[in-house]
Formats: C-alpha cells, structure tokens, sequence
C-alpha cells in the first residue's frame, strides 16, 4: 500500500487513524522506511532504533505540542503537511518589502536530500544535456567563475496559493494566502548556460531533475520533473540561483541549486537541481502530465468532471495583491477616524499598474499609492489612509490591476485542482463605539 504525498502524519491522524497506521506503518505493522524519512524529517534528527517503533506509536515529541511541527529556521509559518513538508506565511508576517528566508513560504513534493543538510558539495554536478551541441556537467565552482553573477528580488507563488477558498474543495495543501515571498535571488542566468551548451533549432522545453527522495523511498522514481518552455528559461531574470538574501540556499529552498523562474508557478523553480534535459517537445516528468498544475482550457461549473486531455499547462500567474498590515481584525479606539493599510502587488510576465482599497465591501474605490518594482518580476509596495467614518465593523478589500487592464476579481471560477486564485484579499478592522 502507498502513501498520498498531500497528507502528512497530524492529518491523517486526526482524520482516521486506523488508516493512517495501515499508510505508514504498512502489512507488518512496523515503522516503514519512507515514513521513518519523513519523521525525521519533521524531528530534525535520526531515529536510530525507529525500525522497531510498532504501529501507533508516534514519536512523544510530535505528541506533545503543536511546536514540534515548527520547520528549523523558520519564524511564524503555519505547517500544512509534514511529508512532505509544506508551509505558509500569514499575510502578516510578509510585511517586509524582501521576504526574510525565515519567512518564505515551502513547498516541498519529496524528502529535503541529505546534501542540503550537510552542506557539502564535493560530488555535486549539474548536466545540462539534450537537445545541445555541447553537453555539459558544471560544479558549483564553475557556475560562479564561468559565469556572470546577478541578483534580483523575484518573487515567488506556489500555482495552489489560494486554494483553500474553493467550493467544492480541491485536493491537495490548503493554503490561504501566504504561499508567496519576495526574496533577493543570487545567480547566474540560465539563458548563459544553455548558450554555452549550444541550444540546438529542435529544443522546445527543458525538464528539470532534483536531488529531493520520492516519499515511497523508491529512489528509481521523482518527486518532481517540471520544465518550461525555451523561451521563459531564456528570459534574463530567470536563474541557476546558488544564494537566497545574501546567503547560501537554505535547505527547505534548494541547497545548493535551484531554478528561479519568476512569475510562473513556483513547481517549475526547481529545488536541488542535478539535471537540465533540453528537449524538443513539451516535457512529461512527474506532475507535468495529467492534471497536475494545469487548468480547464474553459470555465466549467462548481464540481464538474473535466477530460484530462482539456486541461492546459499554467505559465504566467494572475494579478494579485495581499495587504500585510494591519494584521487583520484590528481593533482600534473610539474616535479613531483612519488607518493606515500597506501591502504588496505582483503581476507574473506583467507589471502592476494600480491599486485600489474599498472600506464599504467594493461600493467605492479608493487608488492607493503604488511604488515601482526595483526590477521586473519584483512584487510592488502600496499604501493607502483608508478614512473610517465612525465606530463599527469595516472589511478593507485590495484589488490590483495590471498593465494590460486586467484586474482581481471578487471570486474566481472553480477549477478542479485549486490553482490561480487570485480573488480579492480582504481584512477586517474594528472601531469601538
């Protein structure tokens, strides 16, 4: 019997636990291999005696409290799934203009490879092959000096982020709003890369192999294979990135080498990357295939059947916005007559073009101040004094426009696997009598 790779132990545990022994404790009843990863995981440490653990028994230390499900070297995430692991960011907590590395959102699909915990590199290469005239296997050494170093604020949003506001819900994380950072990316362009390998007329897409363990243990078998076409991996602003804020990539975000192509689902920033195959067709690596990040070609109602093969590929993310302060249900003094609401706007190949906060749930709209990004594919600061006319309970909304005149809507259409909501964000503020 497998596991589901979208639950992890709290849940399924607290869902139906006679099943969830029978998932991770297998036929025998004993710890099985990939579920012992996987809590070791979570505990940051081995489990040396773990193969005797019977079923049932879960470790005292993810018994006791909520904490031990804190991911290292984070501050404040909201863990959704422990195998793999994946948490979010409370709109809060992304008030920074470049999100800190402690509070960027992690979207994992297998188990973090020992090499980005032990930090060594001396066996680590990357092939670039395929459809080129000159295959190539690089170190990390030869990505910095053959080379031009670049960094860039890109932003990042996992094609999900969102989904848990769908109706029916979609399987699979349930994030709300937080599975988006900003961080400041350090690098090389790929577009140099594949240049140096000699991209051949037949190349179409790439298709991207990581280091990161399959939960079944089976390590004949990939968590993730994405790709993207030739053209986005030529584009400037998308990176072989080695530093995340100035430092080393952290584990959770791909140690030593990852894939950062902004303004597209973040599936295809690959993490741990060992392997860039140049092909001349549209890749079919793991969760490239079937429904994974893909979407209806049209609108389909609430809880409808849709045909696998009229499902397209999602590239470029929506317009969006999120407002990170005040955190939301503020409640302030009487005879408080406004507050001061900021946030941020992103566009995925677009820019954003305006902002617009309403106090009175979208019956007027009132344009916010809208900075320019430092560089393309860089979220945008905005800020607004909303004007709150007596005490009360008020909802603020942000909408964001973008450059070709597209804008967020109040609700989206439903879609099987809850990608691309990019809906209006809304808080409340209160003000006593």
């Amino acid at each position: 019997m497998t596991t589901q790779p979208e639950r992890g132990l709290r849940e399924l545990y607290d869902d139906d636990p006679e099943r969830a022994d029978a998932l991770v404790f297998g036929r025998r009843r004993f710890l099985a291999q990939s579920a012992l990863a996987g809590m070791g995981a979570v505990l940051g440490l081995a489990i040396p005696f773990g193969r005797y653990m019977p079923a049932g028994l879960i470790p005292v230390a993810l018994a006791e409290s909520e904490d031990a499900f804190v991911i290292p070297g984070k501050d404040g995430l909201t863990v959704l799934n422990d195998r793999p692991i994946n948490a979010e960011t409370p709109a809060h907590l992304l008030d920074d203009e470049i999100t800190p590395n402690s509070r960027h959102f992690v979207r994992n699909n297998g188990i973090v490879p020992e090499r980005a915990e032990t930090r060594d590199v001396s066996d680590w290469r990357l092939t670039v092959d395929g459809e080129v005239e000159t295959p190539l296997t690089l170190t990390l050494g030869d990505l910095k000096s053959r080379f031009k170093t670049v960094s860039y604020a890109l932003q990042l949003e996992c094609g999900g982020n969102g989904r848990a506001a769908f109706n029916p819900p979609a399987r699979g994380n349930q994030w709300t709003v937080g599975a988006i950072g900003n961080a400041k990316w350090t690098g090389v362009r790929l577009r140099d890369v594949l240049k140096a390998a000699g991209i051949r007329d037949a190349a179409v897409y790439t298709g991207h192999y990581s280091e990161d363990l399959h939960l079944s243990g089976n390590p004949e078998k990939d968590a993730i294979s994405r790709g993207g076409p030739i053209d986005k991996m030529m584009e400037r602003h998308t990176l072989l990135a080695f530093e995340m804020n100035g430092e080393a990539l952290p584990a959770q975000h791909g140690f030593p080498v990852r894939i950062v192509a902004p303004g597209w689902p973040g599936s295809v920033s690959q993490k741990w990357l060992r392997r860039i195959w140049v092909r001349d067709r549209v890749h079919d690596g793991a969760k490239m295939t079937g429904t994974s990040y893909r979407v209806p070609a049209y609108p389909v109602s609430p809880g409808q059947r849709v045909p696998k093969d009229d499902f397209r590929i999602i590239e470029a993310m929506l317009v969006k916005s999120l407002i990170t302060f005040p955190k939301s249900g503020l409640e302030l003094a009487a005879g408080t007559r406004s507050v001061e609401v900021r946030g941020h706007a992103w566009a995925g190949e677009n820019r954003v073009a305006r902002l617009d906060v309403s106090r009175d749930f979208g019956a007027t709209w009132q344009q916010a101040k809208l900075s320019a990004p430092p560089n393309r594919y860089s979220w945008q600061r905005w800020r607004a004094a909303v004007d709150l006319p007596g005490p009360g309970y008020y909802e603020i909304w942000a909408r964001a426009t973008d450059e070709s005149g597209a804008s967020q809507p109040f609700a989206i259409d439903w879609n099987p696997k809850g990608y691309l909501n990019n809906s209006l964000h809304r808080i409340t503020v209160t003000v006593a009598a």
